[in-house]
Protein backbone atom coordinates (compact mmCIF):
# COMPACT_ATOMS: atom_id res chain seq x y z
CA UNK A 1 0.00 0.00 0.00
CA UNK A 2 3.07 2.62 0.88
CA UNK A 3 4.36 1.59 -2.66
CA UNK A 4 1.45 2.60 -4.09
CA UNK A 5 0.87 5.83 -1.88
CA UNK A 6 4.48 7.22 -3.36
CA UNK A 7 3.99 6.29 -6.81
CA UNK A 8 0.21 8.13 -6.77
CA UNK A 9 1.72 11.23 -5.19
CA UNK A 10 4.75 11.14 -7.48
CA UNK A 11 2.42 11.50 -10.27
CA UNK A 12 -0.24 13.52 -8.75
CA UNK A 13 2.87 16.58 -7.79
CA UNK A 14 4.24 15.79 -11.81
CA UNK A 15 0.85 16.51 -13.81
CA UNK A 16 -0.11 19.00 -11.36
CA UNK A 17 2.97 21.08 -12.13
CA UNK A 18 2.97 20.36 -15.94
CA UNK A 19 1.85 22.45 -18.68
CA UNK A 20 -2.04 21.48 -19.28
CA UNK A 21 -1.39 21.26 -23.60
CA UNK A 22 -4.29 18.71 -23.65
CA UNK A 23 -7.47 19.33 -21.25
CA UNK A 24 -10.84 20.76 -21.44
CA UNK A 25 -9.64 22.84 -18.21
CA UNK A 26 -7.53 24.90 -20.66
CA UNK A 27 -10.86 26.90 -21.64
CA UNK A 28 -11.91 28.17 -18.22
CA UNK A 29 -8.68 28.66 -17.57
CA UNK A 30 -8.82 31.35 -20.13
CA UNK A 31 -10.75 33.67 -17.60
CA UNK A 32 -10.30 35.27 -14.20
CA UNK A 33 -13.96 36.21 -13.32
CA UNK A 34 -16.13 33.89 -11.62
CA UNK A 35 -18.59 33.79 -13.67
CA UNK A 36 -17.24 33.54 -16.78
CA UNK A 37 -14.99 30.61 -15.05
CA UNK A 38 -18.03 29.04 -13.82
CA UNK A 39 -19.95 28.73 -16.69
CA UNK A 40 -17.21 27.87 -19.37
CA UNK A 41 -16.20 24.95 -17.05
CA UNK A 42 -19.80 23.52 -16.99
CA UNK A 43 -20.08 23.52 -20.62
CA UNK A 44 -16.54 22.23 -20.86
CA UNK A 45 -17.36 19.24 -18.90
CA UNK A 46 -20.86 18.58 -20.87
CA UNK A 47 -18.64 19.08 -24.11
CA UNK A 48 -15.63 16.24 -22.17
CA UNK A 49 -16.84 12.82 -24.19
CA UNK A 50 -14.92 11.29 -26.85
CA UNK A 51 -11.82 12.96 -28.84
CA UNK A 52 -9.71 15.46 -27.25
CA UNK A 53 -9.11 16.73 -30.23
CA UNK A 54 -12.76 17.37 -30.62
CA UNK A 55 -13.67 18.30 -27.50
CA UNK A 56 -11.19 21.41 -27.72
CA UNK A 57 -12.42 22.08 -30.96
CA UNK A 58 -16.15 22.49 -29.99
CA UNK A 59 -15.07 24.32 -26.68
CA UNK A 60 -13.28 26.52 -29.37
CA UNK A 61 -16.42 27.13 -31.69
CA UNK A 62 -18.41 27.75 -28.86
CA UNK A 63 -15.50 30.59 -27.41
CA UNK A 64 -15.78 31.89 -31.00
CA UNK A 65 -19.53 32.20 -30.84
CA UNK A 66 -19.56 33.73 -27.42
CA UNK A 67 -17.02 36.32 -28.38
CA UNK A 68 -14.70 35.13 -25.49
CA UNK A 69 -17.39 36.28 -23.37
CA UNK A 70 -19.40 32.66 -21.70
CA UNK A 71 -21.20 34.48 -19.09
CA UNK A 72 -22.32 37.26 -21.13
CA UNK A 73 -23.35 35.14 -23.81
CA UNK A 74 -25.31 32.82 -21.60
CA UNK A 75 -27.01 35.74 -19.43
CA UNK A 76 -27.95 37.96 -22.95
CA UNK A 77 -28.78 34.72 -25.17
CA UNK A 78 -31.55 35.21 -27.72
CA UNK A 79 -33.78 32.26 -28.19
CA UNK A 80 -34.33 33.03 -31.98
CA UNK A 81 -30.69 32.65 -32.77
CA UNK A 82 -29.70 29.44 -34.35
CA UNK A 83 -26.53 27.39 -33.46
CA UNK A 84 -24.27 26.17 -36.25
CA UNK A 85 -22.38 23.46 -34.76
CA UNK A 86 -22.90 20.20 -33.42
CA UNK A 87 -20.66 18.02 -31.11
CA UNK A 88 -20.92 13.83 -31.26
CA UNK A 89 -24.64 13.13 -31.01
CA UNK A 90 -25.30 16.77 -29.76
CA UNK A 91 -26.99 18.31 -32.37
CA UNK A 92 -27.43 22.71 -32.58
CA UNK A 93 -30.69 22.15 -31.06
CA UNK A 94 -29.33 20.51 -28.36
CA UNK A 95 -26.72 23.23 -27.93
CA UNK A 96 -29.33 25.79 -28.56
CA UNK A 97 -31.65 24.37 -25.72
CA UNK A 98 -28.58 24.29 -23.43
CA UNK A 99 -27.94 27.83 -23.44
CA UNK A 100 -31.96 28.54 -23.02
CA UNK A 101 -32.14 26.58 -19.73
CA UNK A 102 -28.57 27.79 -18.57
CA UNK A 103 -29.85 31.41 -19.07
CA UNK A 104 -33.05 30.80 -16.89
CA UNK A 105 -30.79 28.84 -14.43
CA UNK A 106 -28.45 31.97 -14.32
CA UNK A 107 -31.12 34.54 -14.18
CA UNK A 108 -32.94 32.84 -11.15
CA UNK A 109 -30.11 31.47 -9.16
CA UNK A 110 -27.69 34.01 -9.96
CA UNK A 111 -24.94 31.23 -10.11
CA UNK A 112 -25.02 27.00 -10.67
CA UNK A 113 -23.36 26.68 -7.91
CA UNK A 114 -26.81 28.09 -5.49
CA UNK A 115 -28.97 25.68 -7.60
CA UNK A 116 -26.48 22.72 -7.05
CA UNK A 117 -26.35 23.59 -2.88
CA UNK A 118 -29.67 23.82 -2.81
CA UNK A 119 -29.71 20.29 -2.55
CA UNK A 120 -26.16 19.81 -0.72
CA UNK A 121 -26.04 19.23 3.11
CA UNK A 122 -22.95 18.33 4.96
CA UNK A 123 -25.12 14.90 6.17
CA UNK A 124 -24.57 13.33 3.13
CA UNK A 125 -22.10 11.24 2.53
CA UNK A 126 -21.09 12.37 -0.47
CA UNK A 127 -22.55 14.78 -3.40
CA UNK A 128 -24.53 11.91 -4.51
CA UNK A 129 -28.22 13.48 -3.33
CA UNK A 130 -26.83 16.85 -4.26
CA UNK A 131 -25.79 15.57 -7.45
CA UNK A 132 -29.81 14.25 -8.00
CA UNK A 133 -31.77 17.21 -6.75
CA UNK A 134 -29.61 19.47 -9.54
CA UNK A 135 -29.88 16.97 -12.59
CA UNK A 136 -33.68 16.67 -11.81
CA UNK A 137 -33.90 20.31 -11.04
CA UNK A 138 -32.38 21.00 -14.63
CA UNK A 139 -34.91 18.55 -16.33
CA UNK A 140 -37.17 19.97 -14.53
CA UNK A 141 -36.68 23.30 -16.94
CA UNK A 142 -36.55 21.36 -20.01
CA UNK A 143 -39.62 20.09 -19.28
CA UNK A 144 -41.20 23.90 -18.04
CA UNK A 145 -40.19 25.26 -20.99
CA UNK A 146 -41.69 22.33 -22.88
CA UNK A 147 -38.37 21.63 -24.43
CA UNK A 148 -37.48 17.52 -25.30
CA UNK A 149 -35.95 15.74 -22.80
CA UNK A 150 -34.30 13.76 -25.67
CA UNK A 151 -31.29 10.97 -25.44
CA UNK A 152 -28.43 14.39 -25.67
CA UNK A 153 -30.36 16.13 -22.65
CA UNK A 154 -30.33 13.08 -20.37
CA UNK A 155 -26.97 12.49 -21.37
CA UNK A 156 -26.07 15.77 -20.42
CA UNK A 157 -27.69 15.44 -16.90
CA UNK A 158 -27.48 12.28 -15.90
CA UNK A 159 -28.92 10.66 -12.53
CA UNK A 160 -26.56 8.80 -10.21
CA UNK A 161 -29.37 6.32 -9.16
CA UNK A 162 -29.88 5.44 -12.76
CA UNK A 163 -26.40 3.51 -13.06
CA UNK A 164 -24.37 6.21 -14.70
CA UNK A 165 -20.66 7.18 -13.42
CA UNK A 166 -21.53 10.98 -14.08
CA UNK A 167 -18.19 11.40 -15.43
CA UNK A 168 -18.80 14.56 -16.92
CA UNK A 169 -20.22 16.29 -13.75
CA UNK A 170 -18.02 14.85 -11.07
CA UNK A 171 -15.16 16.16 -13.51
CA UNK A 172 -17.22 19.84 -13.47
CA UNK A 173 -17.49 19.22 -9.52
CA UNK A 174 -13.44 18.62 -9.04
CA UNK A 175 -12.68 21.96 -11.00
CA UNK A 176 -15.12 23.90 -8.75
CA UNK A 177 -14.46 22.45 -5.37
CA UNK A 178 -10.76 21.63 -5.46
CA UNK A 179 -8.17 23.81 -4.63
CA UNK A 180 -4.40 23.54 -6.46
CA UNK A 181 -2.83 24.53 -10.05
CA UNK A 182 -5.32 22.46 -11.76
CA UNK A 183 -9.02 22.99 -9.64
CA UNK A 184 -10.06 26.11 -9.45
CA UNK A 185 -11.84 25.70 -5.38
CA UNK A 186 -14.79 28.23 -5.97
CA UNK A 187 -16.90 26.02 -4.12
CA UNK A 188 -15.46 26.43 -0.41
CA UNK A 189 -18.91 25.09 1.04
CA UNK A 190 -18.33 21.50 -0.17
CA UNK A 191 -15.50 19.54 1.14
CA UNK A 192 -12.84 17.78 -1.11
CA UNK A 193 -13.54 14.51 0.41
CA UNK A 194 -17.43 14.57 -0.83
CA UNK A 195 -16.52 14.48 -4.09
CA UNK A 196 -16.73 11.04 -6.28
CA UNK A 197 -13.90 10.78 -9.20
CA UNK A 198 -15.33 11.02 -12.47
CA UNK A 199 -14.45 7.50 -14.53
CA UNK A 200 -14.15 6.83 -17.87
CA UNK A 201 -12.69 4.37 -19.65
CA UNK A 202 -9.09 5.52 -19.04
CA UNK A 203 -9.80 5.60 -15.34
CA UNK A 204 -11.57 2.71 -15.32
CA UNK A 205 -8.64 0.69 -16.88
CA UNK A 206 -6.46 1.70 -14.35
CA UNK A 207 -7.94 1.80 -11.38
CA UNK A 208 -8.93 -2.04 -12.41
CA UNK A 209 -4.83 -2.85 -12.79
CA UNK A 210 -3.97 -1.00 -9.15
CA UNK A 211 -6.97 -2.67 -7.50
CA UNK A 212 -8.72 -0.06 -6.44
CA UNK A 213 -12.26 -1.43 -7.81
CA UNK A 214 -13.59 -5.15 -8.41
CA UNK A 215 -16.31 -3.54 -10.35
CA UNK A 216 -16.27 -4.73 -14.03
CA UNK A 217 -18.52 -2.19 -15.72
CA UNK A 218 -18.28 1.59 -15.27
CA UNK A 219 -20.58 3.13 -13.02
CA UNK A 220 -21.69 5.35 -10.09
CA UNK A 221 -21.04 2.15 -7.65
CA UNK A 222 -17.16 1.37 -9.47
CA UNK A 223 -17.11 5.76 -8.90
CA UNK A 224 -17.86 5.41 -5.15
CA UNK A 225 -15.56 2.30 -4.76
CA UNK A 226 -12.45 4.19 -6.61
CA UNK A 227 -12.92 7.07 -4.26
CA UNK A 228 -13.05 4.78 -1.33
CA UNK A 229 -10.32 3.09 -2.08
CA UNK A 230 -8.42 6.42 -2.83
CA UNK A 231 -9.70 7.99 0.35
CA UNK A 232 -6.87 5.65 2.43
CA UNK A 233 -4.22 7.26 0.70
CA UNK A 234 -5.78 10.90 1.56
CA UNK A 235 -9.00 10.54 3.46
CA UNK A 236 -9.52 14.73 2.76
CA UNK A 237 -8.33 14.71 -0.71
CA UNK A 238 -8.78 11.52 -2.37
CA UNK A 239 -9.43 12.85 -6.02
CA UNK A 240 -6.96 14.79 -6.07
CA UNK A 241 -5.00 11.72 -8.01
CA UNK A 242 -7.95 12.07 -10.93
CA UNK A 243 -6.22 14.45 -13.45
CA UNK A 244 -2.72 12.27 -13.21
CA UNK A 245 -4.33 8.91 -13.39
CA UNK A 246 -6.35 10.60 -16.38
CA UNK A 247 -3.70 11.69 -18.04
CA UNK A 248 -1.84 8.76 -17.98
CA UNK A 249 -4.34 6.38 -19.51
CA UNK A 250 -4.76 8.87 -22.29
CA UNK A 251 -1.16 9.10 -22.92
CA UNK A 252 -0.58 5.27 -22.41
CA UNK A 253 2.35 6.11 -19.64
CA UNK A 254 3.22 3.51 -17.67
CA UNK A 255 2.07 3.69 -13.60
Amino acid sequence: MNNLREKLEFHYKSFNKSIIDSDPILFPKKFSDYSDIEIMAFIASIFSYGKIEQILSSLGNFLSLAENKPYDFIINYDKKFRINFNHRFYRSSDIHNLFIVLQYVLRKHRTIKNLFLSGYSERHPNIKQAFSVFSKAILNVYENKSINVNHAVKFMFPIPEKGSACKRMNLFLRWMVRKDKIDFGLWSEIPKNKLIIPVDTHIAKISKQLKLTNKKNVSWSMAEEITENLKKFDSIDPIKYDFALCHIGIRKLKF
